[in-house]
């Protein structure tokens, strides 16, 4: 997989571990959720600098919040970072529930970053309309072991899913292969639920 912000990102089968700064993400990050909340949009840009000097190879951003026009934020961010060629050199994950807000994204970023997601929750033709969209944008995309029943939660379930989407995607879109990042989904273990006594297993046969 190639992918790029001002230089490039090459991963393969030398690359191990790859970091993804997830601090620049509102879901997962209190403080960078109250800079941008408050419109401290520059403290927002340190968190984003801060990442990529500590090593991050890519950086999620995700501006899902209620109280918070996403898609706005979305591109305000964006362009703010592409003029910080210190941080605007890594590739940009583009990570939102809602397809508005990547697809702005999409529309304002450089280079070739990665979409965090698509999947068939919303059924086959949804997910091929998104799937092209990522294409001409140029972009990569992580596809969620999920469709219109729900996320998988058994093997055969990660293993099914996944082998569709990948199938619908090289053959109806002709995506490229190297492109597709899957995620076949991690449940809560250690519950005492009986049903549940196999989620980490599943996960790790399935990837």
């Amino acid at each position: 997989m190639r992918l790029a912000g001002l230089e490039p990102l090459t991963i393969d089968d030398d690359s191990l571990f790859v970091n993804v700064g997830e601090r620049t993400n509102v879901t997962g990050s209190r403080a960078f959720a109250k800079l941008v909340l408050g419109g401290d949009y520059a403290g927002a840009v340190e968190v984003a600098r801060q990442q990529v000097q500590n090593g991050a190879q890519m950086i999620d951003v995700n501006m899902d919040e209620a109280m918070l026009d996403s898609k706005a934020a979305m591109v305000r961010f964006l362009h703010l970072i592409a003029g910080e060629p210190d941080i605007a050199r890594v590739p940009v994950m583009i990570d939102s529930s809602k397809w508005a807000v990547i697809e702005a994204g999409l529309k304002c970023v450089q280079g070739k970053p990665v979409v965090n997601s698509i999947s068939m929750k919303e059924g086959e033709a949804e997910f091929l309309r998104q799937a092209k969209l990522v294409r001409r944008y140029g972009a990569a995309a992580v596809v969620m072991a999920f469709d219109e029943k729900g996320q998988a939660d058994t093997f055969e379930r990660k293993v099914d899913i996944c082998r569709r989407a990948y199938d619908l995607l090289t053959r109806g879109v002709g995506f490229p292969p190297e492109d597709i990042i899957f995620d076949p989904n991690i449940f809560a273990i250690a519950t005492g639920i009986e049903e549940h006594n196999n989620y980490a297993v599943d996960f790790i046969n399935a990837t």
